[in-house]
C-alpha cells in the first residue's frame, strides 16, 4: 500500500498555529513508528537470545508493519484534511 497526496492548486501559508499543530501532528506520528520499530528490534533480539520464542516474536514483528502503515495513512488524511489537499 502506496499514500500518494495530491498537490495543492494554490500556495499554502501556514500561521504559527498550524505550524504547531503540524509538528505536534509530526511529533505523534514520530512516537508512534519509534515505538513499533523498537518492538520489531525488541523482538529480533529475543530471538537471537531465546530461539524458542521465535514464532511468538515473528508474529510480533508481522504485525507491527500494518500499525505503522496506519498510523502514518491516520497523519496523512489529517493533513490533507487541514490543508484541503485532494489526491489525484
Amino acid at each position: 500500500m502506496f499514500l500518494r497526496m495530491g498537490v495543492p492548486n494554490v500556495p499554502v501559508n501556514l500561521t504559527p498555529e498550524q505550524l504547531k499543530e503540524l509538528n505536534k501532528k509530526l511529533s505523534h506520528m514520530r512516537h508512534e513508528v519509534n515505538n513499533q520499530l523498537a518492538l520489531v528490534v525488541a523482538a529480533l533480539e529475543l530471538i537471537r537470545f531465546r530461539p524458542e520464542l521465535r514464532d511468538k516474536m515473528l508474529e510480533t514483528v508481522a504485525q507491527q508493519s500494518p500499525k505503522i502503515m496506519a498510523e502514518i495513512a491516520t497523519f496523512s488524511a489529517e493533513f490533507e484534511r487541514v490543508f484541503g489537499i485532494t489526491r489525484d
